[in-house]
Formats: structure tokens, C-alpha cells, sequence
């Protein structure tokens, strides 16, 4: 089979799918991967893009210079041109070398579809139209099984994902840091399903969907970076939810721009901003500022926009109102690409869908297990409205046929150890919790899509399953390196002074025996509201050992959620989208249990958050009997070996669960938030003594009488 990436190729459309229709076509049997409008390489006179580019086991190497007309003037140079680039981007590869020399041969053609008469051609300035392609492409040699892997592995790298910081030298190969590095430089590059879903482009809108660690963030800066350099002209915004991926948006496009093209990217071509923005410098403006200002509306700031639509409805109140009052729209981007959609209202997608000039190039990524808002991401057809005869404004073909793909999904998980990640979708959905379920994916297939395998039983309504992780889509590497009980382990504390002192020694060990750098630490509270309280403690501890600390946003720039030499604390809404090699969730037991249904989904999804953060290993901590109890669900995840396994949901029983992702009202959210605490008073006054068990229970026995009486 031969998988076609199509590129941004809009110069020379018509030549590209010929050339496409006739490779791929049954009776020709090519195996392999044709690129459309990649790679791009620099050279002395700025980034050069390949039209086309075949990688066959059967025809080796194939570059191809395509013409959309009937001119074929300078071909011989481009040839040229395009054999002595990809020979200096291979030569650097071992593997592809034999002494000084490739160990195959570079094949250049120059195809021009709509020719009808070819003059005479040779190699290596060889000519082809419809007519006589397939005939010259069978003509070249084939590739040994694992010269074709090590050439595979080299065209498909996009970009080595450096992290900019020192580098490592460990003294001890068993410690901690010594790991952590090894882990670091296994997932140096991408693999062939982002580097795709960085390429492919579609002229029109584009969802990328993937569990947290799969490479969402990074793919959406690199595929910035590919249509920068593509299309120089193209006015470009990326936008996100968290404040701190700013800096790893403007590291990542910079460092593929510069060692795809040889050159920086144009600045001035790219804004990277967050959602709301604000009057002032350019580094605080954001999107919807943005919009009002083109549009000459009223701009809502937080304050305002709370007090006319209630917290929660806050930003997706202000941009409808933007949306409603702005008839003509003055689109000021060619594409927009949009990270942790899960966190943004509907309205919002929908403004920077009209702030595009056509063809609508929107490209938004999301992890719904990540929304710490309560907002479900709708489909398409119904995320982006109707026009004025009821048709959606954005349809999706999902046909395997479909070219490029507009649905992108990430199953591959770079980041969290394979007990991590199960353990983050066990306690997350309620797999093992006693009272069942407290949330589920709306689709069947969701479930293999993001890299499970069904091991016992069927994804059907009322049958039992088993499911796991493959090593396909949870790679060895990332647990091997250490025994499963270390990778990640559960504690419960008596009270909150032990809890803190248990941490403190841990971080203390991480760092002066086992060779963790402060900024490779990383301290999660659930609770975003109570943070600074709740890990003032632990920061003074660390402060008298020596140790510095931070807390993300507070001590540090809103923008900056780590800094070197020191251990980062933080809620949970900061810390999504960033990672590190330990993490340690703090106070875990305010994610066990919840007033109502809604608010339990949201604490659910905060714990998956935390979890989810780890690159390396996880310490899950919390006090008293709900810590208990959410240890215990992690304890029967253990036993199973880090399986799912449970009682597949009925239909009416899944749409009793997709009610909790319904966004509450701030009256809601406030209400429950107090019965919430008005619960914990109470528990603590019987924990004391300060009630009598058994007159509460007399009197919750003639409350329930009454309510009977209703």
C-alpha cells in the first residue's frame, strides 16, 4: 500500500494529483510513502520546497520535480538542485552511509502530466508524463528491508525536539536523573503519525484529537513552522488556554524553522497568543481582543464579562456578544491554530473561524479528558453553526479515501509510562470506583483510537471487557527503565503536617541521591483555589534545606511556568500542557468524591490532568479516608496488571453519563461548591465528636420520611 502525506502544494495542485493517482493505483502495487510538498531544505538562497518525494522498499528513492504546464525550462538544474540537497540531509546518518558514499542511488524525475510529447531523457535528467512514469519508476532499484526502515526513520524526521536546557552528565547510571536522560533521548523525534499530521494540510478546517502526552502542542508548533515556510506570505496565530505554553510555542517554531530552512522565521507573520489578550503591550493581546479592536467593538475584560454572564459563562457571553454585533467580518489571518480546544467555549472557535480569510484554514487540537472547564468538545457539523439554509458551516468527510485527512488521531503515548496513563483513564472514567462510572467516551471505536487494545470481550453495550495498552501505543521505553511499584505509587497521610514533611524528604532525596535537577520536579494541588496555602508548608522546609521553589504564576511570570535550579508547585490549571520527570500530586483526596455529578467529572478530569503531567514517575498523595478510597481504586487497577476491565455502558446508561459534562451555571457552581464544604464541616464535626452519629442518622431517617411524603 502506498500511504500519500499531502503537504501544502498550491502552486502546482493538478501535477501533484496525477502524479499521486497514477502511484497509488492498484495494478501498480508501489508499497511505501509518497510526500506531497515535503521535505523543505535550506540553501543559500532561502528554504527550497520538493514537490514530491517517493519512498518505496520496491523502487528505493524517487524526487520528483513537477511541472503544471508544458514548460520544462531549467529542469536540469532543479534536478540538480534536488539530488545535492537530500544528499546533504542524509549524508549526516550512519546507518545510510558506506564510507563516503549513500549506499543507494538518488533518483530525480521531472513529471509534467499534461505533456503529450516527451523529447529523449536519461539519468539522471530524466523526463516523464502519464504515459511513461510507472515504466521509469520500475526502472529503479529496490532497498534492503533495513536500509528502507533507516531511510524511512531519516526523511520522516521533522525535527529533533530539544528542550534547550543543559545537558545531562549523571554520575550514577542507576539514579533517577541518569533514567530520566535516557527516556529524554528516546523521545528526541517524532514518529511517522505526528510527522504526518504535522504535513498533511488542508485547505479548510482540520481537528487533531490525541491523549495527553501524544504531541498534540508540538505538532500544532511545527506544523506552524511547515506553513511559515511554505507560504511566507500567510499571517498565522496559534492560541491556547495555558498562559505558559507561550514560550514553548516560540522555542519550537523557531528551532524547526531554523533547521528546516537554514533561516528564522518572519515574526511579523506570527502571533502567539493567548485567548482573551487585553489592551496593552503585544505580548498580553490575545485573540478576541484582537477581533473587537478590527471589528471596533466593545472589549469585555474578565471583571466585566463576569458581572453581565456569571463566571463560568464569562468568556463564551463575551465573545458572542463580539460575534453578534460584528455583521461584517475584516478577517485578519490566513490560518489559526487553536491548542487545548477542550478548554474554550464554542463561541470562541467560532470567532476565530470567521477572523479567517477563505478558505477557513483552522487547525484545533484537543484531549477532552482534559477539560477542566466542563466544556464537551461538540462536533464539527455543530461546533462551527449553520448558514442561513440549516447546512453546517463545516462538514467533515471522514472517508478513508479522504485527502488530505481533516481528522487526525494521535494514538501514541510519548509521555506517561504505560501504568501511568491506564491508572489516569481508570480513576478518571471511575473504572474500578465503587459507586461505577463517572464519565465515558460517546463512541465505541474511541477507545482503540487512542491506543487500546480490546483483550477479552466487545465494545458493546452491556458486555463485559477487557482493555490495555499495547507497546505499539505505549512504548517499553517509558516504564522499563524502572520496577512498576516505583514508576507510581499512592500514600495516605493522617493529617495535611505529615503529608508535608513526607514530601519534603522525598524532593530532598530526588534531588541530593538521585540526581534530579530542582526543575525536573513538579508539585501538583488539584485545588486551584487553595495552592499557595497548601504548599506553604513543604516550600518552607525546602527553603531551610537549601532547595529553591516557585510557585507557577504567582512567584514567577504568568507566562513562566518552570525556572531552572528550582522545584515547581502549582494548581492544576497551570500545569496543563507542561511535563516533567517526577511529579507529585498533592491533596489527591479532594479528587475522590464530589456533591453532584458534574463537579465529580470536573476533579476527575483535574487527577487524569495531574497524572498525565509525568514523564517519569508519579507519587499520588492525600490524607485521611477518601485518600483511602481513591487508593483503592488504584489498588484494583494494579491487581488487573493495568487492564480495564468492566461492564461496557448501555446506550441510556452512557447518556446518563455525558450529562455530567454539561457546563453548570455559576449559581450551580457556587451552590455546589458550598454544600461541598458545608459535607467536609461535617465530616470533621463527627470526626471530633463534636455530633452524634447516632442522632444524624435519626435525623436523616425523619428527613427521608418527609421527603417520601411529598
Amino acid at each position: 500500500m502506498l500511504n500519500i502525506i499531502w503537504g501544502s502544494n498550491k502552486d502546482k495542485p493538478e501535477a501533484a494529483k496525477a502524479l499521486a493517482r497514477l502511484l497509488s493505483a492498484d495494478a501498480f502495487h508501489a508499497n511505501g510513502y509518497l510526500y506531497i510538498g515535503y521535505p523543505i531544505m535550506g540553501s543559500p538562497i532561502g528554504p527550497v520546497k520538493f514537490d514530491a518525494l517517493l519512498l518505496s522498499r520496491q523502487y528505493g528513492l524517487i524526487a520528483f520535480d513537477l511541472v503544471e504546464g508544458l514548460e520544462f525550462v531549467g529542469f536540469e538544474q532543479r534536478l540538480d538542485d534536488i539530488a545535492s540537497m537530500l544528499e546533504v540531509k542524509l549524508k549526516p546518518y550512519p546507518a545510510l552511509k558506506e564510507g563516503r558514499k549513500l549506499k543507494f542511488e538518488i533518483h530525480t524525475f521531472t513529471f509534467a502530466p499534461a505533456k503529450k510529447a516527451l523529447p529523449d531523457s536519461a539519468e539522471p535528467y530524466v523526463l516523464t508524463n502519464r504515459d511513461n512514469l510507472l515504466a521509469s519508476v520500475e526502472s529503479c532499484l529496490g532497498l534492503s528491508e533495513v536500509l528502507f526502515t533507516n531511510l524511512l526513520a531519516a526523511i520522516q524526521v521533522v525535527t529533533s525536539i530539544r528542550s534547550g536546557k543543559l545537558k545531562r552528565e549523571p554520575k550514577n547510571a542507576a539514579s533517577r536523573g541518569a533514567r530520566l536522560k535516557r527516556v529524554e533521548e528516546s523521545i528526541a523525534n517524532l514518529d511517522q503519525h505526528q510527522s504526518r499530521a504535522v504535513i498533511e494540510t488542508v485547505e479548510g478546517v482540520q481537528r487533531i484529537r490525541g491523549l495527553a502526552g501524544s504531541g498534540k502542542t508540538i505538532v500544532l508548533a511545527l506544523k506552524v513552522a511547515y506553513l511559515h515556510s511554505q507560504n511566507p506570505d500567510w499571517k498565522i496565530a496559534v492560541t491556547f488556554n495555558t498562559r505558559s505554553l507561550k514560550d514553548q510555542f516560540k522555542r519550537l517554531i523557531n528551532s524547526f524553522t531554523i533547521e528546516q530552512t537554514s533561516t528564522e522565521p518572519d515574526w511579523e507573520r506570527i502571533d502567539i497568543l493567548n485567548a482573551w489578550g487585553g489592551p496593552g503591550d503585544k505580548e498580553q493581546d490575545g485573540i478576541y481582543h484582537k477581533f473587537c479592536r478590527a471589528h471596533g467593538i466593545d472589549f469585555l475584560d474578565f471583571g466585566v464579562a463576569k458581572g453581565r454572564f456569571g463566571s463560568g459563562g464569562a468568556f463564551g457571553g463575551a465573545v458572542a456578544e463580539a460575534l453578534k454585533f460584528s455583521s461584517t467580518i475584516n478577517p485578519l489571518y490566513d490560518l489559526i491554530l487553536i491548542d487545548e480546544a477542550q478548554d474554550f467555549p464554542p463561541e470562541f472557535l467560532r470567532l476565530c473561524h470567521r477572523f479567517i480569510s477563505d478558505p477557513k484554514r483552522l487547525v484545533y487540537a484537543y484531549d477532552e479528558l482534559q477539560s477542566l472547564t466542563g466544556n464537551a468538545v461538540l462536533p464539527p457539523e455543530e461546533l462551527f453553526g449553520r448558514d442561513a439554509s440549516g447546512k453546517p458551516i463545516v462538514e467533515f468527510d471522514y472517508s478513508e479515501s479522504a485527502i488530505p485527512r481533516q481528522d487526525i488521531i494521535l494514538e501514541k503515548c510519548y509521555r506517561n509510562p504505560r501504568p501511568v496513563l491506564a491508572a489516569a483513564h481508570a480513576l478518571g472514567f471511575g473504572i474500578y470506583r465503587t459507586g461505577g462510572l463517572v464519565q465515558f467516551f460517546d463512541q465505541n471505536d474511541l477507545w482503540t483510537d487512542v491506543g487500546y487494545a480490546v483483550l477479552e470481550g466487545q465494545l458493546e453495550s452491556g458486555h463485559d471487557v477487557t482493555l490495555a495498552r499495547t507497546p505499539e501505543t505505549s512504548p517499553l521505553f517509558l516504564e522499563d527503565h524502572s520496577p512498576l511499584d516505583d514508576l507510581l505509587s499512592f500514600v495516605t497521610f493522617p493529617d495535611a503536617t505529615a503529608q508535608a514533611q513526607w514530601l519534603f524528604e522525598s524532593i530532598k532525596n530526588d534531588i541530593e541521591s538521585e540526581e534530579l535537577r530542582p526543575e525536573d520536579i513538579v508539585v501538583i494541588n488539584p485545588d486551584p483555589l487553595k495552592t499557595q496555602e497548601a504548599v506553604g508548608l513543604v516550600r518552607r522546609l525546602l527553603f531551610g534545606a537549601g532547595i529553591n521553589s516557585e510557585i507557577a504564576g504567582v512567584s514567577t511570570s504568568r507566562d513562566v511556568f518552570s525556572k531552572d535550579g528550582a522545584v515547581t508547585f502549582t494548581g492544576i490549571f497551570r500545569a496543563k500542557g507542561n511535563e516533567a520527570g517526577m511529579v507529585y500530586v498533592l491533596n489527591a483526596q479532594d479528587c475522590y468524591s464530589a456533591f453532584t455529578k458534574s463537579q465529580l467529572a470536573l476533579i476527575r478530569n483535574r487527577l487524569f490532568t495531574a497524572l498525565t503531567r509525568s514523564k517519569g514517575w508519579v507519587r499520588v498523595l492525600g490524607v485521611g479516608p477518601r485518600m483511602d478510597d481513591l487508593a483503592l481504586e488504584w489498588s484494583r487497577l494494579k491487581s488487573q496488571d493495568y487492564k480495564l476491565k468492566f461492564k461496557y455502558p448501555t446506550e441510556e446508561e452512557k447518556k446518563l453519563l455525558r450529562l455530567i459534562n454539561i457546563e453548570p451555571t455559576a449559581k450551580q457552581t457556587a451552590r455546589e461548591r458550598r454544600l461541598q464544604r458545608q459535607r467536609d464541616e461535617l465530616l470533621q464535626a463527627i470526626r471530633d465528636g463534636d455530633i452524634d452519629v447516632n442522632q444524624l442518622l435519626s435525623d436523616f431517617s425523619s428527613a427521608s420520611k418527609e421527603t417520601g411524603k411529598k
